[in-house]
């Protein structure tokens, strides 16, 4: 029995680990105070922009993180925990912890985990002011797009201007050899 119990906190931290190894961002809350209707809320809300929010006993966590060298957060886990893995992109679980924080006194943003840096509510606040990944690719991409627009404008216009004059060089050429 004793055994079973060891292996089922093993496989419950293998699980954590993992989902720490494929996170882009980690936020760790503290959720008390939240009624039922709340936490089905933030849950929802977290699952709309494809985050994992889970509430995992802090001993469990504690060793996940310290598996992976992660070290630092002992401090955080302390009452009751909650964390929230952006898998996709680091800045939905910031931004709508975040947020809901704003609106619900209760949730407290603990910490964060960005890039292998543990990150504190100030920076966790500051990832959440981020546009989304694909806002800010599609900003890099006008960015880049825009000089060479622009070389096309200039080009298509001189290749315009190029063209009406050596019609009108033809044109008088032909009027001169009739």
């Amino acid at each position: 029995m004793k055994e079973e119990k060891l292996q089922g906190k093993q496989a419950l931290v293998d699980e954590i680990k993992e989902k720490i190894q494929g996170a882009q961002s980690i936020v760790l809350m503290n959720y008390h105070g939240l009624n039922v209707e709340e936490v089905t809320e933030l849950r929802a809300q977290f699952r709309e922009s494809n985050v994992d929010y889970k509430v995992y006993k802090n001993t469990m966590m504690r060793r996940a993180f310290n598996d992976l060298g992660i070290t630092g957060f002992d401090e955080f886990l302390k009452g009751p925990s909650s964390i929230a893995f952006s898998m996709e992109d680091p800045v939905p679980g910031a931004k709508i912890a975040s947020k809901f924080a704003e609106s619900h006194e209760a949730l407290e943003i603990k910490s964060g985990y960005v890039d292998g840096k543990i990150i504190d509510v100030k920076e966790v606040e500051s990832l959440a002011k981020l546009p989304a990944k694909e806002v800010l690719i599609a900003q890099v991409l006008g960015g880049l797009n825009a000089p060479l627009q622009g070389f096309a404008n200039v080009l298509n216009a001189n290749l315009k201007g190029l063209a009406v004059v050596l019609g009108a060089i033809r044109d008088k050429k032909e009027s001169e050899a009739a």
